[in-house]
C-alpha cells in the first residue's frame, strides 16, 4: 500500500512517501521537476508552470521552467504564485492562450496532475492513500478544489490536514504543547497543538535538540489536539514585491519578472549576511545598476508595511484561543519554524522577543509538513475546530441588503455535541419550498484582495466592517432544501432546522415541518466543510 503526502505551496511543493521499512516519511525527488540540491537539502519542486500549448495541454513545470530561464522572462505563458488565486475573487484577468481561456484553478490542476504523472513515470505505483495539506485560513472552496483536483488520481482515500498541525508531527515531537509558525511564500499560519500519547502511557519524550524534557517513552503520539490557530495571506512573495516597490521608487528599477527575481535573491542573501548586493543590466539602455540592501534597511521596509503588527495579531489570536482551551503562552514547550520566510533573521528575532530562544527550533523548514502529514495514515487522530463561522443569508429590510446570520460559530469543535436549532417562517405567500444560501464567514480583519498590477499578481490585506463570505451552495439545485406541502405563508413558524457538523467536517441538517409534523430531511449532508 502506497501513501503519499503532498504539500502544495505558493513558492515550492513537497512530495513525501511513507517508508514501511524505516517507518518514516521520505521526501521524493522527481526528474526535471525537483531542484538539483546538495545532499543535506530537501528536494523541492518550484511551483512554476510554463504553458507551451494550452489546447493539448503541453507544459513545463517546476525546475525545468527555471532551467530554461522562463521564470525571468516577460512571457504571458509563464505563471507563478497561482496558488494564491485559487478560490479567490480576482480583479483583472488571465490571458487566453491558444484560444483557450485560463484560470488559476486549471493551472493548479495541471500542476498537481503533472506531479502524479512524473511520480508514475519514475516507475512508482498509483498511491492508495493521499494526504493533502492546507493553510488554516483557507476557505472551503479552496479545500474542495484541492480534493476535486486530485479526484482523477483514483485514490482510495484522500485526507486533509492543516499545514502547521502536520508540521508539529513532522518535527518528531512525541508530546507537549507545540506552537508552529508556518511562513511560506503565500501564507503565514500559526497553530498551537497539544500532542498526547496513548492513555495507558502518560509519559512523553520531547526532543529539543540536545535538551530532553519530560519522561522517556517510545510511545508515539496518538492524538494531536488543536488548541488555537490563525493565519492569512502574507508570505515571501509579498516581501519580494515590497522590495521591488522600494527599488522602483529609490533606484528607478523597472518592474519585470527578472527584477522581481533579483529582489528575491537579495532577501535570501540577507538571511546569510548583514548586507547583500545584486547587479541589474538594462539591455535597452546598456546601463548597469547595482542594488544593495542592509538588514537594517530591510527591517525598516518590513516595519513600514506593518509586517510585525500582522504577526503580533496572528500570535495573539492563537494564544487567546489556547487560553480558552486551558493552555497559556508560558505552557508552550517548543516553537517550531516551517517555511522559507522563517529563515529571515527579523522573523526569528521577533519570535525571540516572545519566547525563550532555546525553545525555537528550525531544523526542518521545508520537509516537516509533508512528512508530518503522513502520520494521519499511521493511526493518529487529529482533534480540530472550525476556523471560520458558517451562516445563512437573509434580506435585511432595514439596510436593504443581504446579511448573514451565523449558525455554526468559529472555534466550534467538531463533531458538534449538540445541534444548533433555527425556526423559520415563509417569506412570501404560496412559497413552494425552503431555499437557503449557506456561506462561510471569514474574519473581519483578515480579508485579502487579489489583483493584477501589470503582469504581477498582488495580494493586499484589507480591513472592513463586513466579513468576507464564500457561498457554499449558491446554485439553483443546491439552495433548495425541501418542498413545502401545503405551500407556506408569512406570519407563522413553519420549519424547525437542526444543524450539526460531523467528525468528517460535513454540515448536516434535520428539517421538521411544524405545520404537518412531517420530517422533511433527517441528518442530511448539505455542505462539505473540508
Amino acid at each position: 500500500m502506497t501513501t503519499l503526502a503532498l504539500d502544495f505551496g505558493t513558492s515550492n511543493t513537497v512530495l513525501a512517501v511513507w517508508n514501511a521499512t524505516t517507518e518514516s516519511g521520505d521526501l521524493v525527488a522527481l526528474p526535471e521537476l525537483s531542484q538539483l540540491v546538495a545532499n543535506d537539502s530537501p528536494p523541492l519542486i518550484p511551483s512554476l508552470v510554463y504553458v507551451e500549448n494550452a489546447s493539448e495541454p503541453k507544459l513545463l513545470m517546476g525546475q525545468s521552467v527555471r532551467d530554461r530561464g522562463f521564470d525571468t522572462a516577460q512571457d504571458s505563458r509563464f505563471f507563478c504564485n497561482f496558488k494564491r488565486g485559487i478560490g479567490a475573487e480576482i480583479q483583472g484577468f488571465l490571458p487566453e492562450l491558444d484560444r483557450q481561456p485560463l484560470n488559476f484553478e486549471r493551472l493548479g490542476q495541471w500542476f498537481l496532475n503533472g506531479i502524479l504523472n512524473s511520480w508514475q513515470a519514475a516507475g512508482n505505483s498509483r498511491p492508495d492513500n493521499l494526504i493533502l495539506t492546507v493553510p488554516v485560513d483557507s476557505f472551503e472552496p479552496y479545500r474542495n478544489w484541492l480534493t476535486e483536483a486530485c479526484a482523477g488520481w483514483c485514490v482510495e482515500r484522500v485526507q486533509l490536514v492543516d499545514e502547521p498541525t502536520a508540521a508539529a508531527l513532522g518535527y518528531g515531537q512525541a508530546g507537549g504543547s507545540i506552537l508552529v509558525v508556518d511562513f511560506g511564500g503565500g501564507t503565514v499560519d500559526f497553530a498551537l497543538v497539544k500532542l498526547e500519547a496513548a492513555l495507558n502511557n502518560p509519559g512523553f519524550l520531547l526532543k529539543l535538540g540536545s535538551n530532553v524534557l519530560g519522561k522517556t517513552s517510545a510511545q508515539k503520539p496518538k492524538l494531536a489536539r488543536v488548541l488555537g490557530k490563525a493565519g492569512g495571506n502574507l508570505g515571501g512573495s509579498d516581501i519580494d514585491n515590497w522590495l521591488l516597490d522600494y527599488f522602483c521608487d529609490h533606484n528607478g528599477l523597472p518592474r519585470t519578472p527578472f527584477t522581481l527575481r533579483l529582489c528575491e535573491r537579495l532577501k535570501i542573501g540577507l538571511s546569510q549576511a548583514t548586507q547583500a548586493e545584486e547587479v541589474f543590466f538594462n539591455e535597452e539602455t546598456l546601463e548597469t545598476l547595482e542594488l544593495s540592501l542592509t538588514r537594517l534597511e530591510f527591517e525598516q521596509i518590513l516595519r513600514e508595511r506593518g509586517f510585525f503588527e500582522q504577526l503580533n495579531a496572528y500570535l495573539q489570536q492563537t494564544c487567546q484561543q489556547g487560553e480558552r482551551n486551558g493552555t497559556t503562552k508560558t505552557d508552550i514547550d517548543a516553537v517550531l519554524l516551517v517555511g522559507g520566510t522563517t529563515q529571515i533573521p527579523a522573523v526569528r528575532n521577533w519570535l525571540s522577543q516572545e519566547f525563550s530562544p532555546n525553545k525555537i527550533k528550525a531544523e526542518k523548514p521545508f520537509s516537516a509538513i509533508a512528512t508530518g502529514a503522513l502520520s494521519l495514515s499511521r493511526g493518529l487522530t487529529v482533534k480540530d475546530f472550525l476556523y471560520h463561522s458558517y451562516g445563512i443569508r437573509y434580506w435585511s429590510q432595514r439596510e436593504q441588503r443581504h446579511q448573514w446570520h451565523p449558525i455554526i460559530r468559529e472555534g466550534q469543535p467538531y463533531p458538534t455535541e449538540e445541534p444548533v436549532e433555527l425556526v423559520l417562517g415563509a417569506s412570501q405567500s404560496g412559497q413552494p419550498s425552503l431555499e437557503l444560501i449557506l456561506g462561510e464567514l471569514g474574519s473581519q480583519s483578515n480579508q485579502t484582495e487579489v489583483y493584477f498590477d501589470g503582469s504581477r499578481l498582488v495580494t493586499r490585506t484589507l480591513t472592513q466592517a463586513a466579513p468576507a463570505v464564500q457561498t457554499l451552495n449558491d446554485t439553483e439545485q443546491g439552495r433548495t432544501l425541501a418542498p413545502l406541502n401545503p405551500p407556506g405563508f408569512p406570519g407563522q413558524d413553519r420549519l424547525k432546522l437542526l444543524f450539526s457538523v460531523d467528525d468528517e467536517r460535513r454540515l448536516r441538517v434535520t428539517i421538521e415541518d411544524l405545520l404537518t409534523d412531517e420530517m422533511l430531511l433527517e441528518n442530511k449532508v448539505i455542505a462539505d466543510l473540508r
